[in-house]
């Protein structure tokens, strides 16, 4: 049951055709009304070219539920939720086509939230035609989906055109990454346990890696990620907001001002990577052909529609330093490839070894302690330790155990809601905490933008690696020069 009444909202989703809208934001707002999270009036106007009527989009709704929906359909619930649904057909490019809206809105009623599911190149129309057709007030809120530029220059022309017609508290820049269970957990983890809150730093951590895999390829996606690239598509925006999380100071409060403040601070003491050291800091790499759970896949530069002479890379590697007191000396390593093993998100912090070893019969040297947060498949935190093995024949033996605590086991009564449904029902609410600044992502922007000259000037092509392994071997090479290794 709710506990606290918000106001409803007129959610108006441009292209509800799409395959986002399909895949992804159909599904999560069937679920927060199965759970009773949508309150009663809210109401769901999907917005589109493609000529269609309400019930053809509450059909094609009702079809993406038994595609996509990896449990059966309630029949009563969907009945409550395709009550919300209506469609309009309207050209984005003509402005007075928004005065349709007009009939079908009630800002006097309900906050009327735009969902930008369409690309960037729209979001100038949509925004001079929704102020055009007068159905904006103070209250009106805009999401916008990544990706918002392809680099700083292109990321300020959207967010100036967006900001003609919104201030930034209306606007909530979405990365689905922080709506997961696990990396809102960090914030508990980090700033509510003080075993971790006072051991959060240099004297502690020997270093953080960050790893993002994915088993897909590009998923008939080539002329989007040729363009764009593992580093601009993933790294810029996911791994990086993962690593503010991790690295960030404790806020004066969970208000979405104290959490940007930190984070930003973070960005901030990013170390430049330029062309001086680029060859040291990173690894570029593109997938060969190779095998992934057993099937024969093809290299990208095989994939359907591909241009042979690519240089994109599909992989990045690279040692991230965090110039402040806490992490003086503590080097970030981050990964994020396609065509992995496995599909894997996780964070593990390593900490420092011991300085003296009483337990030699076991270990010349003992293994460090680690810190495993897994964010997905499976949720959850895994502290890696050693203990004693049970015996009475007079020697101490130790063997490196876990403690794991799996969110779904952990938290049986509790619905682990994926990334979507929490950031769509925040902006339905009017919370921006979980949302980006227009400052994180530009200070993003710079930091990647640096990266991307750098290959260009130093003609850094990628290194092949093939198919089904977690990438190169000049990325083991990377922390193999400072005396380490990948989790694996």
């Amino acid at each position: 049951m709710k506990n606290q009444t918000y106001k409803p909202c007129d959610l108006v989703i441009y292209g509800a055709l799409g395959d986002l809208s399909k895949r992804k934001l159909l599904i999560s707002l069937y679920r927060l009304e199965k759970h009773n999270l949508l309150e009663a009036d809210t109401r769901i106007i999907g917005v589109d070219r493609l000529d269609e009527t309400s019930e053809g989009f509450v059909e094609t709704a009702y079809k993406s539920l038994q595609s996509f929906l990896n449990h059966s359909i309630d029949e009563q619930i969907w009945l409550q939720f395709s009550k919300r649904l209506s469609y309009l057909k309207m050209d984005l490019t003509q402005s007075e086509q928004y005065k349709q809206l007009n009939a079908v809105v009630d800002p006097g009623k309900r906050v009327m939230v735009n969902y930008l599911a369409v690309s960037p190149v729209l979001f100038k129309n949509i925004c001079h035609g929704l102020q055009a057709s007068g159905v904006l007030n103070a209250e009106t809120r805009i999401v916008m989906e990544k990706p918002i530029g392809h680099d700083l220059k292109s990321s300020q022309e959207i967010n100036d055109v967006v900001c003609e017609v919104f201030n930034e508290k209306q606007v909530y820049r979405i990365d689905h990454y922080l709506g997961k269970e696990t990396v809102l957990n960090l914030l508990a983890l980090r700033f509510a346990n003080s075993i971790f809150t006072t051991n959060w730093n240099h004297n502690t951590i020997d270093h953080i890696q960050i790893t993002v895999g994915e088993e897909i390829g590009i998923e008939g996606r080539w002329d989007y990620f040729d363009k764009t690239g593992q580093l601009r598509d993933m790294l810029q925006n996911h791994l990086l907001q993962i690593l503010t999380f991790v690295a960030m100071e404790p806020p004066a409060d969970l208000s979405a001002e104290s959490i940007h403040s930190e984070k930003i601070k973070v960005l901030k003491a990013l170390r430049p990577i330029t062309s001086r050291n680029i060859e040291e800091k990173t690894v570029r790499a593109q997938y060969t052909s190779g095998f992934v759970q057993g099937k024969q896949v093809p290299g990208y530069l095989e994939e359907e529609g591909a241009n042979t002479e690519s240089t994109t890379e599909t992989f990045v590697a690279i040692r991230v330093d965090v110039d402040n007191w806490r992490w003086a000396g503590v080097p970030f390593y981050l990964r994020t490839g396609k065509r992995t093993p496995n599909k894997r998100t996780e964070i593990v912090v390593n900490f420092k070894q011991l300085p003296h070893n009483i337990f030699k019969d076991s270990f010349r040297n003992l293994p460090a302690n680690k810190l495993v947060i897994h964010l997905q498949p499976n949720e959850g935190v895994e502290v890696v330790m050693l203990n004693k093995v049970p015996g009475i024949d007079g020697n101490i033996k130790l063997q490196q155990t876990s403690l794991d605590l799996s969110f779904s086991e952990t938290f049986k009564a509790n619905r682990i809601f994926g990334g979507y449904e929490k950031l769509i029902l925040e902006a339905l609410r009017g919370n921006p905490t979980l949302f980006l600044s227009r400052e994180e992502i530009e200070l993003a922007w710079i930091w990647i933008d640096s990266i991307q000259t750098a290959w260009t000037n130093n003609h850094t092509k990628p290194k092949p690696y093939p198919a089904g392994s977690w990438g190169p071997i000049a990325s083991v090479a990377l922390l193999a020069r400072d005396g380490r290794a990948w989790e694996e």
